[in-house]
């Protein structure tokens, strides 16, 4: 192989491809049960990751995803990873590189369990020894919160306002809050105490309670901005004014969203580093902050895991400030303890 610029254009469903190919495998992969149950967004990354490693050409000019698989081997799959790490004018994509890998160990795999006679017994791009580390999403506080909050609504786009909060309060992802709240799930019939979050990554359903049992709004500043928003169709969050040749208010798009979250961020004043996603962190980490205990937090963000729970809510100062206090009234008390019982028998 070869660090040359891989053809844009190319894709593994252009090329004829010959069973018992890297292309091959690609399409039975997928055509699979376990590539058709994924969510759209992690489709749509899974076919770039294997497209990046059929695309790349090779010295004689064929892509990678013409050759025979058992010509593969863990030393071709190691060059490959090494060559994908580097884009053509020399920027590092590492994490690229590692999906691409990932994805392509795990293509193999279920491409070899339906077809194991036309399939090499190992797999070359498993036990990789890939290590990547990514970079830490920052969490977003609740001040900031408010300021981009605030923000949106300034410009009109009260509909991302209300985004913002419905990840920060009820730590739903993002493609879920565009494409699948909606109306039916807030103070549904049958149980309008609650508004039922959908994760649709781990297939979690949620009901999230919106009072206290003395009837105090849990979640006053977004409960009272639904109730008195008016619905604009199914979805809770669309596009504040409606499209010029439909006369509907659309759904987002996410490159259009991320690129109105960008702008209403700068407008804030908030750090450009901060993400959307770093709302769901931050709600986390104020949860987390709050001193709730890890079935608490499970319990509100349908993760099924204390580990996963780990990975969104960041330590942070204020928790060692409060462990710390507890390790010293703890040593308070057994110096307590320690001197009354020399009182009473010294």
């Amino acid at each position: 192989m070869q660090n040359t610029k891989p053809a844009s254009n190319a894709s593994t469903s252009d090329a004829a491809t010959i069973k018992g190919s890297f292309d091959w495998m690609i399409a039975v992969y997928l055509a699979s049960p376990q590539f058709d149950d994924l969510p759209d967004l992690t489709q749509r990354s899974y076919r770039q990751a294997l497209a990046r490693v059929a695309n790349y050409p090779l010295k004689d000019g064929r892509r990678f995803g013409t050759i025979c698989l058992s010509s593969i081997t863990p030393a071709v799959a190691d060059q490959m990873h090494a060559r994908l790490k580097s884009r053509s004018d020399g920027s590092k994509r590492a994490r690229s590189a590692m999906l691409s890998m990932r994805v392509a160990q795990r293509a193999w795999s279920i491409t070899q369990r339906r077809h194991m006679a036309d399939m090499p017994p190992h797999n070359p791009f498993a036990k990789m020894g890939i290590v990547y580390r990514p970079a830490p999403t920052r969490p977003v506080t609740y001040q900031e919160l408010l300021r981009f909050v605030a923000e949106a609504d300034r410009t009109g786009d009260h509909s991302i306002g209300t985004a913002a909060m419905i990840a920060f309060f009820w730590l739903q992802r993002q493609t879920d809050i565009l494409a699948r709240l909606s109306w039916h799930h807030y103070r549904p019939h049958d149980a309008p105490e609650v508004a039922r979050i959908f994760h649709h990554k781990t297939h979690e359903l949620v009901d999230i309670p919106l009072f206290d049992n003395d009837g105090t709004h849990l979640w006053p500043e977004l409960s009272i901005r639904l109730d008195m928003s008016l619905p604009r169709g199914d979805l809770i969050v669309t596009r504040d004014h409606p499209d010029r040749l439909r006369k509907t208010h659309l759904p987002w798009q996410p490159d259009y969203f991320r690129h109105r979250v960008a702008g209403i961020r700068a407008a804030a004043g908030i750090d450009p580093q901060v993400k959307f996603m770093g709302l769901r962190h931050g709600g986390y980490t104020e949860g987390a902050n709050a001193d709730l205990t890890d079935a608490q937090l499970r319990a509100l963000s349908g993760h099924r895991t204390a580990s996963m729970v780990l990975v969104y809510a960041k330590a942070s100062l204020q928790q060692r400030r409060d462990g710390a206090r507890k390790r010293r009234e703890a040593r308070e008390a057994t110096a307590g303890i320690a001197e009354g019982w020399e009182r009473n028998h010294l």
